[in-house]
């Protein structure tokens, strides 16, 4: 099964508060494949690839966040998987 890719553009108070390593965590636990990165904007941007109806569990997840994060937005783009990424991990800002 090829999957498909999601990219997500997350704001709201989610740098300084444990993001990346939550959706690290999330991402492994679901078998995704991609990464996380801060932004210099204080975003946070995720790559992922994996089954749709476990990407779709993963946005509902990453909407909420860790506990001290305050999530105001979610910005989605779905495409085809391209079978390119590492299982998931951190990345350095961007």
């Amino acid at each position: 099964m090829k999957g498909k890719r999601l990219h997500l553009i997350v704001s709201g108070r989610v740098q300084g508060v444990g993001f990346r390593y939550f959706t690290y965590i999330t991402g492994s636990n679901l078998n995704l494949h991609g990464w996380v990165r801060n932004r210099s904007n204080g975003n946070v941007e995720i790559l992922a690839e994996g089954p749709g109806n476990i990407l779709e569990a993963f946005i509902q997840v990453i909407k909420k966040g860790p506990e001290m994060a305050h999530v105001t937005d979610v910005e989605l783009e779905w495409s085809e998987a391209h079978q390119d990424l590492p299982p998931f991990t951190i990345r350095s800002t961007r």
